[in-house]
């Protein structure tokens, strides 16, 4: 007779295993322990052999009748199921051995082992956030240029573009890599040759490298001008708004028990809001005693009543010896922030761009508001205002793992 759920469910354990035979072959074997085995008896070239088709209840009567009218199909066309199932677990471990991200670790251990180590965690977080997540396990040999292509244009559409074109390129050396070493038969990226739109956006000067940004905070902490453009200097790289909103910073837009700062954004003409780390508040109020009575937070040199040149933060860059060209401009501490935050905090591209003030444009069709991810942006501005005193200190830098996702 055929099992039945009701059957199986009450079979009890033994002392001794034993046998419930389903037909053609198919048995459940319970065990003195209580487990039930599914096997398969099947004879090929005329040898007695076993299968095993999984445990009960996991594998259900249903699922192990379709598994052994598969093995079943095997055995019609002539092939031990046996042996069929050994080279599929072969190939699938070969499969592993050769994926994407196996080769992309391989590459990266013997072709950047002289490179500088913040180069090399550049290269590999990009390859963890853009390509593992979406081709890492694939077998690098069966990997098409259009899914090489569907994962950086992700990367595109977070507004990265350069970003982007690196990640392309650098995936390219390791499908070379991997045909030199026989695990693919071509570079597939070569087909993508001008698939990503053109990088032709001139960006400001700026430091994206942890140790040229501490560099920078000590060279500012040295800084001998008025108190000021010091304050301004200070509060510039932890808060990167653009420069002009800086200098234009008015008193009645402050809240430094609320440690906020809300502004309408000079560029589009919407309402912002800078959560404001407790070491900028703490400027801030060192600044208050001379500043606080009149309009703007940082007022000129010559008179009072008007904000701070447009031209202060560059100049004294400058006169520490900083090209504003080449290395660093006021516009640039934007750029430093917007980079080390995602590749080195782990701070979600969206968060970041938020409280860059950009338009990122979500499924709702809204370009900007000004409280998403508030908290998250909270907790963000005070991670890199915490980071940057490292960093000033000459602490050892460790990758932080951000508590703030989309």
């Amino acid at each position: 007779m055929k099992l039945t759920d009701t059957a199986i469910k009450k079979a009890k354990p033994a002392e001794k295993p034993y046998k419930m035979a389903d037909g053609a072959g198919l048995y459940l074997e319970v065990m003195p322990n209580g487990s039930k085995y599914w096997r398969m008896k099947y004879r090929f070239n005329g040898k007695e052999k076993r299968l095993a088709l999984g445990v009960y209840p996991h594998i259900t009567l249903a699922v192990a009748r379709k598994s052994h009218q598969h093995e079943y199909g095997l055995l019609a066309k002539g092939i031990d199921p046996s042996e069929a199932r050994k080279a599929h677990n072969a190939s699938k471990r070969d499969s592993a051995a050769n994926s994407f991200e196996v080769v992309a670790r391989e590459w990266l251990a013997s072709h950047m082992k002289n490179k500088a180590a913040s180069h090399r965690d550049k290269v590999i977080r990009r390859f963890e956030l853009y390509l593992f997540p979406w081709i890492g396990s694939k077998p690098i040999a069966d990997i098409t240029a259009p899914q090489v292509l569907e994962a950086v244009k992700r990367i595109e559409r977070l507004g990265i573009l350069e970003t982007a074109h690196r990640t392309l390129q650098t995936s390219g050396q390791v499908f070379r890599y991997a045909v030199q070493t026989g695990r693919a038969v071509r570079d597939v990226t070569a087909d993508l040759k001008g698939a990503l739109p053109a990088t032709t956006v001139k960006h400001m000067a700026s430091f994206t490298e942890p140790k040229q940004v501490a560099e920078l905070l000590r060279a500012i902490d040295g800084f001998s001008g008025t108190l000021t453009v010091q304050c301004a200097l200070r509060i510039a790289p932890m808060l990167f708004v653009r420069p002009s909103e800086l200098r234009m910073a008015r008193w009645a837009d402050i809240d430094l028990d609320a440690a906020e700062w809300r502004y309408v954004v000079s560029k589009t003409k919407t309402d912002h809001l800078v959560p404001l780390p407790s070491q900028s508040v703490q400027i801030l109020r060192e600044l208050h005693p001379l500043s606080g009575h009149g309009q703007y937070v940082f007022p000129g040199g010559h008179s009072p009543l008007k904000p701070m040149s447009e031209s202060a933060i560059n100049a004294a860059l400058k006169r520490m010896g900083y090209d504003t060209k080449t290395q660093i401009t006021g516009h640039g501490f934007r750029a430093m922030a917007r980079t080390i935050l995602h590749e080195h905090l782990n701070i979600d591209p969206h968060i970041i761009e938020h409280q860059l003030a950009h338009k990122v444009p979500d499924a709702l069709g809204a370009a900007y508001n000004r409280t998403k991810f508030i908290k998250q942006r909270r907790e963000m501005m005070q991670l890199w205002a915490d980071y940057l005193d490292k960093l000033k200190a000459g602490a050892e830098v460790i990758r932080l793992q951000s508590k703030s996702s989309a």
